[in-house]
């Protein structure tokens, strides 16, 4: 008698747990904080602060708005690729860089302010490195990606790139 009431309880806890019918669920990455980086999606021109041209970076929404994918063209012929996401059990964005150099970034992070700030640590032959990059929003609609390294023999925070995202048309 003791599972049946057990069941039964169950069932009804099950029932009122799911949506009513015609109603649909909220789509899976809908929460606010998976929309924190919204500011960096669109198609770039990439320049210096001397407005030297560095290339172009397509910043795409994918998976139903769970991830942003980038696509980055330097004007070198270095490619490279990243996907980033909100990770709602550590609260906080995590990006994968891959690039045809073969260095591959794993970094997590958050909003500080306005500015969306990523870091960790690499393995490199001189030993440890630790990168931090941040994108901050213009108010020219502009994005500035500061990328910084710290580790063996290096200040404490030395530049790597410094770049300035202008929107353009979409190619």
């Amino acid at each position: 008698m003791r599972f049946l009431r057990f069941g039964l309880v169950i069932a009804a806890v099950l029932m009122l747990a799911r949506p009513a019918a015609g109603a649909s669920p909220a789509p899976a990455c809908s929460a606010p904080e998976r929309h924190q980086f919204d500011f960096w999606l669109g198609n770039w021109r990439v320049s210096d602060a001397a407005g030297k041209f560095q290339g172009t970076n397509d910043v795409t929404s994918v998976y139903g708005g769970c991830a942003l994918q980038e696509h980055w063209t330097g004007n070198g012929g270095d490619v490279g690729s990243s996907f980033n996401t909100y990770l709602p059990g550590r609260k906080q964005w995590h990006q994968t860089w891959v690039d045809n150099s073969g260095l591959t970034l794993i970094l997590f992070g958050g909003l500080r302010g306005t500015s969306m700030v990523l870091e960790g640590p690499r393995v490199t032959k001189a030993g440890i490195v630790i990168d931090r990059i941040t994108w901050t929003p213009m108010p020219d609609g502009r994005v500035r990606q500061h990328w910084q390294q710290s580790g063996p023999g290096s200040k404490p925070w030395q530049d790597v790139f410094d770049g300035y995202y202008a929107r353009t048309a979409a190619r």
